[in-house]
């Protein structure tokens, strides 16, 4: 299957490296607003097209999926431009600014017939895999909290996306995604949320605190931040025992079992590569199954996990662009 990348950033070089782990995947073109980014993205992954516009790559006949690597300002944008050229693809997290805009996407993607998912690779994840399995098993009993942290120190350059409110920077969108999606992946929707944020001055969140409650009477203790490096763990505690997903969690290779009465059990799991190639391989599948959505990662849980940013954003006071269209 014929890859195109667009946006040849950081994310996108990792994930052109663990293609080489997918069973007949290559990468056909790269697009870039720059042509000599794009040229030297195909000099250093071997890409036979290179283009200096986004619309080019996505009229590139051979091309026969799109992963949509810009920054989250761009999602949007740039899914609506795949989609209506005809072709399927896997878009980065966040998936967009506002939740009517991942409505917008995910109605499109269905009314034209193509395959379209978030790229939360963690959901594919052996570890995470492993971790459902676990606490669907009744193994740690019923969940009773979850707990979850995603911080590293970033150099403070207003200039730079992480910091840039017109670029939807902030840590909730770029990490604290990530707590928010594994406390979703064992709860469902939350029934409250209830969020503190430190913001910069340029208007963006430096940290971001969440506190969840579910209809089953889980809660859930979420943190993200831009100051320090946090341990990055996930703690499940669950009514027989609790379920440790050791750092960082999102892309962990190991799980520490600890029983209400027994000794801790310690659990290796694979990782292939960064771990982005358990995420091309399902969409790659998905794709030749004809489907639109993911059976794993399906619109409907792309949208709710929106709304969750979206009212964590609201609290916390972090506005972006387009917020009051």
């Amino acid at each position: 299957m014929n890859w195109g990348i667009l946006a040849p950033g950081h994310i996108a070089r990792k994930f052109a490296e663990d293609l080489q782990y997918v069973p007949g995947a290559r990468i056909a073109a790269v697009g870039s607003r720059s042509l000599d980014r794009a040229l030297a993205f195909a000099e250093e992954f071997g890409v036979e097209k290179a283009y200096g516009s986004y619309e080019e790559l996505v009229a590139d006949p051979k091309v026969d999926v799109i992963y949509v690597a810009s920054p989250h300002s761009e999602h949007y944008e740039h899914t609506l431009l795949c989609l209506n050229a005809g072709k399927p693809l896997l878009c980065e997290k966040a998936f967009a600014l506002q939740t009517q805009q991942v409505r917008e996407m995910t109605t499109l993607a269905k009314e034209k017939g193509l395959f379209l998912m978030e790229a939360i690779w963690s959901r594919f994840h052996p570890a995470i895999l492993q971790t459902l399995e676990i606490v669907q098993s009744g193994q740690i009993g019923e969940v009773v909290h979850v707990q979850a942290d995603f911080g590293f120190k970033a150099e403070y350059d207003v200039t730079k996306r992480l910091f840039n409110r017109d670029l939807a920077g902030g840590s909730l969108y770029d990490i604290g995604l990530y707590p928010l999606f594994i406390s979703k992946l064992l709860l469902g929707i939350p029934d409250e949320i209830k969020a503190v944020g430190t913001l910069t001055e340029t208007g963006v969140d430096m940290n971001c605190s969440m506190a969840l409650r579910y209809a089953s009477g889980a809660t859930a203790s979420l943190f993200s931040t831009f100051a320090a490096k946090t341990d990055t763990t996930c703690t499940i505690y669950g009514s027989k025992g609790q379920l440790f997903i050791q750092s960082r969690f999102h892309e962990t290779t190991g799980l520490t079992f600890y029983p209400e009465e027994a000794m801790p059990q310690s659990i290796s799991t694979e990782r292939k590569g960064w771990g982005y190639a358990y995420e091309a391989e399902h969409v790659q599948d998905c794709i030749r199954q004809g489907l639109t959505e993911s059976p794993l990662l399906p619109h409907a849980f792309s949208i709710e996990l929106m709304e969750s940013l979206v009212e964590i954003r609201r609290q916390i006071g972090v506005v972006y662009p387009g917020d009051e269209k």
